[in-house]
């Protein structure tokens, strides 16, 4: 193989790590799986979420808890997704549209968050992690009350999405386990 065909497939190769470390961070993130949002990140990798937190990712991951304590829904959803590369450091813009259903004194309310992250990326002992990730809202939509309908007859009988180890995904799932990437 020639060398630029082996620099091409390499590319190839880190930027499906990294897609897979992005769809990780989401599914980590709407199943509430703190565990495993801990193993997308470098030690010394920075988080930037606005007003939630900015600061070290693993002080944000013991924050996550009490951020997330009154999302009753997070569905994450990665659209346009654009990374470079340059050897074993890379950047991403990653377009996301982001659902939750928020639980507040007054009832629950819906907040639909279009956005991009601002992603570097590192490869370190082989393995691409986020050493800095910042979050950018482009538009938001929100329903207050919820509009969400989770006991509509078109939907009885189907399996539903909740945070934490009872979403139907973990019972169904044997190679996709919690706390696991």
């Amino acid at each position: 193989m020639d060398k630029r065909l082996e620099e091409q497939l390499q590319a190839l190769l880190d930027k499906q790590a990294i897609m897979e470390l992005i769809n990780t961070y989401c599914n980590a993130a709407d199943r509430h799986d703190n565990e495993k949002f801990r193993q997308l990140y470098h030690e010394d990798a920075i988080d930037d979420h606005g007003s939630f937190f900015k600061g070290l990712a693993m002080d944000f991951m013991e924050k996550l808890p009490d951020i997330q304590a009154n999302m009753e829904i997070l569905h994450h959803n990665v659209t346009t997704v654009n990374i470079k590369l340059d050897g074993d450091r890379g950047e991403g813009e990653v377009y996301i549209i982001a659902f939750h259903r928020v639980s507040t004194d007054e009832g629950p309310i819906d907040l639909l968050i279009g956005g991009r992250y601002f992603d570097k990326y590192e490869k370190r002992q082989g393995v691409w992690k986020f050493s800095h990730r910042a979050v950018d809202a482009d538009w938001a939509y929100l329903n207050n009350p919820s509009q969400v309908n989770l006991d509509n007859p078109i939907i009885q009988g189907a399996h539903i999405g909740k945070p934490g180890q009872e979403d139907p995904s973990y019972k169904i799932f044997e190679l996709l386990k919690w706390g696991q990437r």
